[in-house]
């Protein structure tokens, strides 16, 4: 008798045991049939800790500077494009850029002058841009990339620094300076139809140490009167 009773008690078991893993299985990782749905979390939303004092003002959404004017003085450009003509005196022609043309052509960092121009096709159009950058005895040195718009030079870029070097990302161009603040600032700057604009801006802090890692942090700007994008 002790058999036959435990018999039917084992079936009950594997029989409930069945029914919990058939509806574990219907809605894997989901709500079962009739549940409620929790409640959407509340997002917060920008509260001002000074109400009176505005918010800093800013240029109209959609609003575009308007295009780069021809360098009066460069020089023509011919079949051969920016290659056919003397970057320096394309440089002399900006008025931004010629102030740091105090030094002859330079071959390696230590001296001022002219390094050696780059070209490198940055505005898309399948044309090379021409790229040129010029070190002073102060330790800044100037950036300018040159483009050629309806058959005439125009300046595309110009941007100032300490320590500057630059790299090319695609279409894209990114600088490097020294900050102020010790650290370094990465601008990288891409076409948007009429100039080279900011696209993003990073400072990367560096431990201390032979083997320290670099923080990086949005820069919020540049720094005063130096630093990439700098008039």
């Amino acid at each position: 008798m002790t058999l036959s009773t435990r018999r039917p008690a084992a079936a009950l078991l594997w029989a409930c045991a069945c029914v919990l893993a058939a509806g574990g299985c219907g809605v894997p990782g989901g709500l079962g049939p009739g549940t409620p749905a929790p409640p959407v979390s509340w997002q917060p939303h920008p509260e001002p800790l000074w109400p009176a004092w505005p918010a800093a003002p800013g240029s109209a959404a959609g609003r575009r500077e308007a295009p780069p004017v021809p360098l009066k003085h460069a020089p023509k450009v011919g079949r051969a494009g920016l290659r056919g003509v003397d970057a320096t005196e394309v440089a002399r022609a900006d008025p931004r850029m010629e102030p740091y043309l105090s030094g002859t052509l330079i071959r390696g960092p230590g001296r001022s002058g002219v390094r050696p121009p780059v070209y490198r096709d940055l505005t898309g159009d399948g044309q090379e841009d021409l790229i040129v950058a010029a070190d002073t005895p102060t330790g800044r040195s100037a950036l300018s990339v040159y483009a050629v718009s309806g058959g005439r030079i125009v300046t595309v870029l110009f941007t100032i620094g300490r320590q500057l070097t630059a790299e090319a990302l695609g279409t894209d161009l990114l600088v490097r300076v020294a900050a102020d603040d010790g650290s370094e600032q990465a601008v990288r700057y891409h076409w948007d139809g009429d100039r080279m604009t900011v696209l993003n801006d990073e400072r990367r802090f560096r431990a201390a140490g032979p083997h320290g890692a670099a923080a990086r942090t949005p820069a919020p700007g540049c720094p005063d009167g130096d630093g990439p994008g700098a008039p």
